[in-house]
């Protein structure tokens, strides 16, 4: 036998890539996140943002700034900023996983159940007619309940005698977010100007506005997120090998199917309610970790995590930084690498599959 063919070696080889792989995406996340931290338009040091962590932690190894309004700008704006930015990436990384596997489809994410159209509606319910019943959290609190309707409703408009098909509920919900888009429409053309430019602006999807409060609200949301994502990670392997074989290994798919959607609609609409509509991180990040350790669930998952988390976090440190006194939307830049990432996972699928039939 060859070395190549040898399976106890083929699992070391993959054991190592699996351990440099969440080394790189460790390390990646501590330096991007204490760069965003210290780059902007008022640069701080990077021993500097160091201390003032360790000081709040109780460690005076490195001297935090002495001047107040640099930690001020730490605590009140950049941290809240670069936290949100992390919980937001890694939720969505993760319910990227979460859809494909679900799916069986490297080419699904959140998106595909109207989550994000959904939570759009709520936000410009809000935005145009100036609710504020929940003060400041009126417009995240509806976009968070509208998607999360929208998408219940795209699951129980596509069951039928018992089942959800997978083409059937896509296809349910390209016809829901078309139905969302036009409600988007409706509304901008009813607002006033301020209305328009602030609904642009949301869905174009920003961390400007981030803020404790913000992610102590969705904090939680993310950890239950990433629990039941870990818990369904075996049967989501099984799942990979068809419906059919899946039932006579004990999986109970549409339960399954169901529980995977509500984690998604929950987290995503969570993520989206403070963030705006943030696309391709769920399409890309999962994709790139598989062809990387393979498609289990167990890898995949807690890879996906940190994989989103590091690509929204260096996102939005470039959007603050590209140019002066402007901060450019993360949604514009996501899709920037998305767009052509999702074009060329198209053409590599056509050319592996032998055609679209």
């Amino acid at each position: 036998m060859t070395s190549g063919g040898d399976p106890v070696l083929r699992r070391r080889r993959g054991s190592a890539r699996v351990a440099v792989l969440f080394t790189v995406l460790v390390a990646g996340l501590v330096v991007a996140s204490v760069a965003s931290a210290a780059v902007g338009q008022f640069d701080i040091p990077v021993s500097q943002v160091v201390g003032s962590v360790l000081s709040r932690a109780g460690l005076d190894v490195l001297a935090a700034p002495g001047d107040p309004f640099a930690e001020a700008a730490l605590w009140d704006v950049r941290f809240p900023r670069v936290v949100l930015a992390l919980l937001v990436g890694g939720v969505l990384g993760i319910c990227g996983a979460l859809m494909q596997g679900c799916f069986g489809n490297p080419l699904a994410e959140p998106g595909v159940v109207g989550v994000s159209s959904g939570a759009a509606v709520g936000a410009c319910l809000s935005i145009v007619f100036g609710w504020t019943f929940l003060g400041s959290f009126t417009t995240p609190a509806l976009a968070f309940c509208t998607g999360l309707l929208t998408t219940l409703a795209v699951y129980v408009l596509a069951r039928s005698k018992g089942r959800a098909g997978v083409v059937t509920m896509i296809l349910t919900g390209v016809a829901v977010n078309a139905v969302a888009g036009a409600a988007i429409s409706f509304l901008v053309f009813a607002g006033d100007q301020a209305a328009r430019e602030q609904i642009v602006f949301w869905q174009l999807g920003s961390l400007a506005a981030s803020r404790w409060v913000h992610v102590a609200t969705i904090a939680p949301l993310v950890a239950v997120c990433v629990v039941v994502a870990l818990l369904l990670a075996r049967r989501l392997d099984l799942l990979a090998l068809g419906d059919r074989q899946a039932r006579h290994l004990g999986v109970d798919v549409e339960v399954l199917r169901l529980v995977t959607i509500v984690v998604v609609a929950i987290a995503v609409s969570a993520a989206v309610s403070y963030s705006g509509i943030i696309g391709f991180v769920g399409l890309v990040v999962p994709h790139l970790i598989r062809m990387i350790t393979g498609p289990g669930h167990r890898v995949l998952i807690p890879a996906s995590l940190l994989g989103g988390a590091l690509l929204l976090v260096s996102a939005d440190l470039l959007a603050r930084n590209a140019f002066d006194y402007a901060d450019l939307p993360i949604g514009m830049l996501t899709a920037l690498v998305g767009g052509p990432f999702f074009f060329w996972l198209l053409l590599r699928t056509r050319r592996r599959e032998g055609g679209w039939a």
